[in-house]
């Protein structure tokens, strides 16, 4: 890729900005020789690797570089047979475990989640553990050879410091003398030259003896090594002799072993160099809020939303464009400081990162082409020196574009034709777009000849383009409107401004007849397309809306069955604790029946203890009654008057007396009459249809309300005739119910309905006496009745 062309479109920028996410210096290092490519493959393998690395910082977090350095040049001295420092070889045996806990760190993601391009990199790293090994026991965290090192050495230094203790402690012992404290600058011990010495004044020089190694500034303090000590100072010197050389002989051996994996050590850093700037780029992506592209070879783009990189994400305005398609060259109209140059440097920049293997600042989606080159026309080059004006400047380069171009290649034009004679200058624009075109690159030129509008109108493959401008505000939006010509909005501005209107009146007059045709169609299609906007906007807001409400939706029914499930298990729950109540009672009535047997011999054994199994069965299940509705339903329809039944729970035969409502029937059993669920019955004879007509006629009778016996009948509102029939059957039911007493609401009024009542009372069979209702009752509204 022509470096010019990078530099035209801010590639540098875009690379600094990845180089700070990289840790290391070989991973900035890496960046910094990034370029584009060319090849489909390679973009894919690149941007496979980006992907990978992005995914792993979002599921596991930033990958571990700590304590990786640039060891290459020491690794290279090794290997031609220096001796590298402590520092150095602290460094190889950092970078050797750096890499392998990088390699473990990858390979721990790489179970949970496939990234096979990083883990193929992470196989070229050797662990290397016994060289690393090997230099952390001779060499401590502050990069210094520590005593365990060598035996030898362990031993030379013991020495070392008890000659060093030997001499300082003598010293001292002259410090402290008062004699000579008098002779001393400062009472203290100090070294020079390696050397153990005390400073005394200038005066007494000579009462000392032995070596003056230094002098303080004033000449006034002479630093001198007594005679009585310089024995013992030369025996520390020569430990310290003993001791380089005992280093020196520990670092050749551990530079040998460096040396001796040389070939490793520079594999490690090529790939750890490689892993580095693979997750620089994705710290870039994070950073820029950018997204994978979707790639292709065949010259198509689909920016969706894209925004130029460098610029603020406050400030700037995305992008929506489409070009390899329908139409493979856009020419783009309008006024200057409109947006037209960012525009084309957005699309060659995000093409650019594509190529590079860098995600695009834009929506998921977008897809952007592996051009085999771009070329970029942008900018005001002139040349004072080169004595090359704007026009020339801007020929130079076209021409060396047209040199070099493929028919896969991306053509940037800004400003084509600018700087000459107009009509010489559109002439000459129309003549290159169409030889480019021709050749089949992929071309977006800006320009701001209206002859070039017409020339996209009638060709095919090419279509107009424009900068939106607000008129309203005499301002740009920097939004690109693909298929609308630009306006100069000349006119328009100048009376905005307040010019006046005879001015701009004659102005229009100047104007050709066929110009105010074309921008009337302009302004036309400007008006639709604003139309057609702000319907698009309504829509998606509508959408958005509709979305919103889904999903209310969901999670209300998701909350309504939660609750419902909460609900039916309670249900459950109140159910079986009600059953256990029941079982609880029922062994009350079980053991006051044995008591009865004992007492009267009423009751066999046998018949209590079936009736305590039926009773720990009948547990009931809630959801199984749900399937044997139906068949509980068909033997209810069957059951008539007369049908001889069995009672389940009680596993006793008897007669249906009655069918007193749609759940409940009255059942002769021996000599007693009981109220039976119908659920609880099954049909074991039906009755002969000889045997139903009284029945039949009896049943034509009986109220046809669902209610179950109550103490109290309220007969407000009837007439006499009915309410006689319903009091009838009110103490029918209130009999056979064993009620002592019941109560007949018919109220004041005129005493008509009340003396009707209580003389029918008088004379029924079941009614031992009545009377009027207390205060309390209801007074003369009531009838008391008591039963026999």
């Amino acid at each position: 890729m022509n470096s010019k062309i990078l530099k035209t479109l801010d590639y540098a920028s875009i690379l600094n900005k990845c180089a700070h996410h990289a840790e290391t210096v070989l991973g900035k290092e890496r960046v910094e020789e990034l370029l584009p490519s060319g090849d489909f493959e390679e973009v894919k393998r690149r941007l496979k690797a980006t992907d990978e690395a992005v995914n792993v910082n979002r599921l596991k977090g930033s990958a571990p570089f700590g304590g990786i350095r640039d060891i290459k040049s020491a690794v290279h001295r090794a290997r031609i047979g220096g001796i590298l420092s402590p520092s150095e070889l602290f460094d190889v045996a950092n970078t050797i475990y750096g890499g392998r806990r990088l390699k473990r760190f990858l390979a721990d993601v790489h179970e949970d989640y496939p990234i096979p391009s990083l883990i193929l990199l992470t196989e070229q790293i050797e662990e290397l553990k016994t060289t690393e090994d090997r230099i952390k026991q001779c060499i401590d965290d502050n990069a210094q050879v520590v005593d365990s090192a060598s035996p030898e050495l362990a031993r030379i230094r013991q020495e070392l410091r008890t000659s060093e203790t030997r001499a300082r402690d003598r010293l001292e012992q002259m410090v402290r003398t008062p004699s000579i404290q008098k002779m001393l600058q400062d009472n203290l011990v100090t070294i020079r030259n390696d050397r153990y010495v005390i400073p005394v004044k200038q005066e007494y020089r000579g009462h000392f003896g032995g070596m003056i190694h230094d002098q303080s500034a004033s000449g006034a303090t002479l630093f001198i090594e007594p005679e009585a000590v310089v024995q013992l100072n030369n025996r520390v010197r020569e430990l310290k002799l003993k001791e380089e050389t005992e280093i020196e002989k520990i670092l050749r051996i551990l530079t040998e072993l460096v040396a001796e994996s040389a070939d490793f050590l520079l594999g490690n850093i090529d790939a750890l160099a490689e892993l580095d700037f693979t997750f620089a780029k994705a710290g870039l992506s994070h950073e820029m809020k950018a997204t994978l592209p979707v790639l292709n070879d065949r010259g198509f783009i689909k920016i969706k939303r894209g925004r130029h990189p460098l610029i603020p994400a406050d400030a700037v305005v995305p992008l929506d464009i489409e070009l390899g398609n329908r139409y493979t060259t856009i020419i783009v109209t309008g006024p200057n400081t409109g947006g037209k140059t960012v525009s084309l440097k957005t699309i060659g920049l995000l093409s650019l990162m594509a190529m590079s293997g860098l995600f695009v600042p834009a929506e998921e989606g977008s897809q952007l082409c592996v051009f085999d080159a771009i070329y970029a026309d942008i900018g005001d080059e002139q040349s004072i020196e080169q004595s090359l004006s704007t026009f020339s400047s801007h020929m130079t380069n076209i021409i060396r574009i047209l040199r070099d171009m493929t028919p896969k290649s991306l053509v940037l034009l800004d400003e084509l034709g600018a700087g000459t004679d107009p009509a010489e200058g559109s002439a000459l624009a129309i003549s290159l777009l169409e030889y480019i075109h021709k050749m089949g690159c992929r071309i977006v030129a800006t320009t701001h000849y209206s002859e070039l509008k017409a020339y996209a109108f009638d060709r095919q493959g090419i279509i107009n383009a424009s900068m939106e401008f607000d008129v309203q505000t005499l301002s740009p939006t920097y939004r690109l409107l693909v298929g609308v010509p630009g306006r100069s909005n000349a006119f328009a501005i100048a009376e905005r401004l307040g010019l006046a209107k005879s001015i701009i009146d004659h102005a229009r007059g100047q104007v050709g007849e066929e110009d105010q045709r074309v921008e009337s169609m302009i302004a036309t299609l400007e008006e639709n397309r604003l139309t057609a906007e702000a319907e698009r906007q309504t829509a998606e807001q509508l959408r958005r809306e509709v979305e919103s409400l889904r999903t209310k939706l969901e999670g209300q029914q998701q909350r309504f069955e939660e609750q419902r499930d909460r609900m039916l298990e309670k249900a459950e729950r109140e159910a079986q604790e009600a059953v256990a109540k029941a079982r609880r009672e029922a062994d009350e009535i079980i053991s006051d029946l044995r008591r009865m047997q004992r007492e009267a011999n009423l009751v066999k054994d046998h018949q209590l203890s079936d009736a305590k199994r039926r009773l720990d069965q009948a547990v009931p299940e809630l959801r199984q009654k749900k399937a044997s509705a139906a068949t509980t339903k068909k033997k209810q329809d069957k059951l008539e008057a007369g049908d001889e039944v069995l009672v389940t729970n009680l596993r006793q035969k008897g007669h249906i007396v009655d069918v007193v409502s749609d759940t409940e029937a009255m059942v002769q059993l021996g000599i007693m009459k009981m109220k039976v669920h119908l659920t609880d019955l099954e049909l074991v004879k039906a009755a002969s249809a000889a045997a139903k007509k009284p029945q039949q006629a009896a049943a034509s009778l009986k109220r046809t309300r669902d209610e179950n016996a109550r103490m109290e009948l309220d007969l407000r509102g009837s007439n006499l005739e009915d309410s006689i029939i319903e009091v009838d059957r009110f103490l029918d039911e209130s009999y056979l119910a064993n009620f002592g007493q019941v109560y007949i609401i018919h109220g004041k009024g005129t005493g008509i309905l009340r003396t009707g009542i209580q003389e029918f009372l008088r004379k029924h069979k079941h009614v031992k006496s009545f009377r009027i209702g207390n205060y309390n009752e209801g007074g003369t509204g009531v009838t008391v009745a008591e039963l026999k």
